[in-house]
């Protein structure tokens, strides 16, 4: 089953921290969000697979946009 991770809140991809196909743990960090100048780290909800990057770096999100999907 598929969970998507999404943005809590507006802001611009700043780093993007794994790659298609790499297992994570609950609690890893995906991606870096920059929102209200402050650097947000978004991390895995649980353990998983990335099975898609939904985003790139310098991309603006907006508040519930998925960023990544793990399965």
């Amino acid at each position: 089953m598929s969970v998507n991770v999404v943005a809590p809140m507006p802001g611009t991809i700043v780093e993007i921290l794994v790659n298609t196909g790499d297992d994570v743990k609950a609690d890893d960090e995906l991606v870096i969000l920059e929102a209200m100048k402050m650097e947000n780290p978004i991390c895995a909800p649980s353990d998983g697979k990335i099975k898609e990057i939904k985003v790139k770096e310098k991309d603006k999100v907006d508040i519930n946009q998925t960023l990544v999907v793990l399965e």
